[in-house]
């Protein structure tokens, strides 16, 4: 399996919590009644200062990565100017949605890009984009994160689990033998987690001669490579993740990329482009406009899980260092790594 670089950073989110001051009589009895009257002519006793949230350090790996600056300031701007939504533009070339759809598509070499409300959402809006029916079987790998199989029943289907290997990959032997036992599986939710990349082509080759349709989690992917090739391209669609302990940091948000026009523009209108407002995204980021769109339009229902501007705002500035953190994570990948072969009691798959 060609080595995969490695970008997901295992994390999770200290609890952080404010001690609040409550006044209160010394004695504990109720105080005397103040007429509102005499109350507003009185001088206000000065309020308790605000609790100060405590400052956490830099050096804590499981903080997410901070919003650069220029993205506050555009968030910031459009906060002013009441641009938050991303259908606000007229045209929508403008619209700060748009511009983060085709950053991420043309880092990650795909063809049309929906950016949506979470990770989750575009691995449940590519189910029902790529026309897996509810009550389904769909097929997933068992070692995963929850939204993953989430998403499977969120779309009405039913989850069928995949063993996985030592190496934190799907089984190719076990998915071979699941479909064989259970041929009614229309798809393959296919999660790489942490990162990590199963046999894909082989993969790709076992779903499409068993006619099941190869859908990719790639929370944990943005990033990596395989064979060359961005993750995300064996299957028909794809779901990136923006929560805040991914690569891209808006604190909820996902997209959904593929290279499959109508899988695209269903997305969009299951997204909430309703009435023409898919012609905002712009023809880089959807197929151009074809006379059944209208009928989908109204067709599909509008679920209203867009990404809002603000999102997008910070998300933009981050797409131009991915390249630079994912070396930094690789390092500090490659140190821990060597520290635990140091262990003579560590069992770990390393790569």
């Amino acid at each position: 399996m060609p080595r995969a670089r490695r970008t997901d950073r295992v994390a999770a989110w200290p609890a952080c919590v404010a001690t609040l001051g409550f006044l209160a009589t010394a004695s504990g009895k109720a105080t005397t009644y103040v007429s509102p009257s005499v109350a507003r002519s009185a001088v206000a006793p000065p309020r308790p200062a605000a609790p100060v949230p405590p400052q956490m350090s830099r050096t804590d790996e499981r903080i997410a990565c901070p919003v650069p600056e220029e993205g506050i300031a555009h968030a910031v701007e459009l906060m002013r100017e009441g641009a938050m939504f991303r259908y606000t533009f007229p045209d929508g070339g403008e619209s700060p949605v748009t511009t983060a759809e085709r950053a991420l598509a043309d880092y990650t070499g795909h063809k049309y890009c929906v950016a949506l409300n979470s990770g989750a959402t575009a691995l449940y809006l590519s189910i029902r984009a790529a026309g897996v029916e509810p009550g389904s079987k769909v097929l997933c790998n068992a070692f995963t994160f929850g939204a993953v199989p989430s998403a499977i029943v969120h779309a009405g289907c039913e989850v069928v689990y995949v063993e996985s290997k030592e190496d934190y990959t799907i089984d190719v032997d076990d998915l071979k033998a699941v479909i064989k036992e259970q041929p009614d599986c229309k798809a393959l939710m296919l999660s790489h987690m942490r990162g990590r990349v199963g046999e894909m082509d082989a993969i790709a080759e076992i779903c499409k001669e068993a006619g099941v349709v190869l859908l990719e989690d790639c929370a944990h992917s943005l990033g990596v490579l395989y064979n060359g090739k961005h993750t995300g391209h064996h299957g028909v669609a794809c779901g990136v993740s923006a929560q805040s302990f991914k690569m891209l940091n808006s604190g909820e948000g996902g997209f959904l990329l593929t290279d499959d026009p109508e899988i695209a523009i269903r997305a969009a209108i299951y997204a909430g482009a309703y009435e023409k407002n898919a012609a905002k995204h712009g023809t880089k980021n959807l197929p151009a406009e074809e006379p059944h769109h209208a009928k989908l339009a109204v067709e599909l229902p509008n679920l209203s899980v867009r990404m809002s501007a603000l999102h997008a705002a910070v998300l933009i500035p981050q797409m131009s260092t991915l390249d630079e953190r994912i070396a930094e994570y690789e390092v500090r990948y490659d140190n821990l790594a060597e520290k635990i072969r140091s262990s003579p009691a560590a069992n770990a798959a390393l790569y």
